[in-house]
């Protein structure tokens, strides 16, 4: 779904910041915004809490932060991105439509980005879901199920992109795109799917987990050419 004036629009995001170098580099580099895992269901946290909140401080981006979080209840979801100093929130986890609604009371004013998973089979589910999660929320992100770990995001894998592109045709929020994209394949699968941005996590590391500053590169610069393409230019974040 397109929006005028969609803060969406263009994003390109990557998440799993492992340090304030690598934050920095991943500035430079144009990334809009930033992922930072924390209470996870599967992965190992990259940072502890004080350190990521200290480096979303150091480089004052609380507006370009993204806490990626598992937790289901609003209470801890706002107090996390309180303590982080960021107001953008990532859920991934088996959060109710009610908690949502509940996590728009409190004062923060968070943006609220709902994963939908896609995993073999489960497609008009998440368009159930986009439904009812869509009065809530103010986007959504696509993510790749691991039926060999369960991992729900943070994989390395794809997914179907038809799936995806149905989502983005249907849900009543903006689609950010993830799951398994690389510097190699963002182009077409931004060409395929359309959706409003992307995000990344393992595609653009290094074989020791670490941001590949070059990969990190390549991937904005296939990405911007790809949003170009299709007419969508990124103003600001």
């Amino acid at each position: 779904m397109r929006t005028e004036g969609n803060p969406v629009e263009g994003i390109v995001q990557i998440a799993g910041i492992r340090g304030l170098e690598e934050a920095g580099m991943l500035l430079a580099a144009g990334v809009d915004w930033l992922g930072f895992p924390l209470r996870l269901e599967r992965h190992d946290e990259d940072l502890p809490d004080g350190e990521a909140a200290a480096i979303i401080a150091s480089l004052g981006i609380g507006e370009r932060a993204v806490l990626i979080t598992y937790l289901e209840r609003a209470a801890e979801i706002a107090g996390l991105a309180g303590r982080l100093g960021c107001r953008r929130v990532q859920l991934h986890g088996d959060i109710t439509a009610v908690e949502t609604r509940r996590l728009r009371e409190f004062p923060a004013g968070l943006f609220l980005i709902k994963a939908l998973v896609v995993r073999p089979g489960n497609l008009e589910a998440l368009l159930r879901d986009a439904r009812e999660f869509g009065p809530s929320v103010d986007a959504f992100i696509t993510d790749t199920w691991d039926p060999q770990t369960g991992a729900r995001g943070a994989t390395g894998k794809a997914h179907d992109w038809a799936a995806s592109r149905r989502i983005v045709e249907e849900a009543p929020r903006p689609v950010i795109l993830a799951g398994g994209l690389t510097p190699e394949n963002v182009g077409r699968a931004i060409l395929r799917v359309r959706p409003a941005g992307v995000d990344a996590h393992t595609g653009v590391e290094a074989p020791d987990g670490a941001k590949d500053p070059a990969r990190v590169r390549a991937f904005v610069e296939e990405a911007r050419r790809a949003f170009a393409l299709l007419g969508v230019h990124r103003h600001g974040c």
